[in-house]
């Protein structure tokens, strides 16, 4: 099953979705309940690769599409269903503009994997994220909307097929709503938002504003207990 298309559709039938952030570096909390219940499960962070045996792991737990979120080349595994090929938009850092992802080109080519272009927006969520650490790059101030704004229609007009707006892992606030629906007004491809949502009402709030997918890593790893609350108010 190809995952562009199904999100597409989802996005096109107004249908929101979660995806579950998982680091391979870090103990797998939740239950193979919780991940198949989740739309999406996403495999990333700023560091440390992700090995055969961490994927084997994953699939035995979820029959739900697995998609690589790599913080770097290292974290490619053709054994993944697609990888989002991101390019971090709101930095001027040239290795995360384009470096890695030439680096990872052949092989990536070569796999076979889905391949889902994505622009990437990091939004400062009011403490140092692992996004800024690794990417050496300064998050947008939240403030400032229209740059914002900007660089996710620049993203759309380049051909991505996604832009992530994200906060950054343990963020001591989320993506704005007033940043979502104006984002979410330009553009016309699927919108991501993530990074501080701790709450179902905080999942709710980025979805009226027009998230379509909404991303959750750090609040399950420390509370996976919670997350059949995030699933009952989707």
């Amino acid at each position: 099953m190809k995952v562009l298309p199904e999100i597409l559709q989802r996005y096109q039938q107004g249908s929101k979705m979660l995806a579950v952030l998982l680091d391979p570096e870090k103990p797998i909390r939740l239950t193979a309940t919780d991940l198949n219940s989740a739309d999406l499960v996403l495999i990333g962070g700023s560091s440390g690769e992700v090995s055969d045996d961490f994927m084997a792991k994953i699939r035995i737990l979820t029959h739900r599409p697995i998609v690589l979120f790599p913080g770097n080349v290292s974290q490619f595994n053709p054994l993944a269903d697609a990888i989002l090929f991101l390019s971090l938009l709101s930095g001027r850092n040239p290795d995360v503009l384009a470096g890695q992802q030439i680096a990872a080109a052949r092989s990536i080519q070569d796999s076979g994997i889905e391949v889902i272009p994505m622009g990437y927006i990091l939004i400062d969520g009011g403490r140092i994220s692992s996004v800024e650490r690794a990417s050496h790059t300064t998050p947008l101030d939240p403030a400032n909307i229209d740059a914002i704004v900007d660089i996710a229609i620049a993203a759309q007009l380049m051909g991505k097929q996604l832009v992530y707006l994200e906060a950054g892992s343990g963020a001591l606030f989320p993506v704005s709503e007033e940043i979502i629906k104006q984002v979410r007004s330009r553009l016309h491809i699927p919108l991501i938002v993530g990074g501080g949502i701790r709450t179902p009402q905080q999942m709710k709030l980025a979805f009226e504003a027009g998230a379509d997918v909404v991303v959750i890593g750090n609040h399950f790893e420390e509370h996976p207990e919670q997350f059949p609350l995030f699933v009952q108010h989707e």
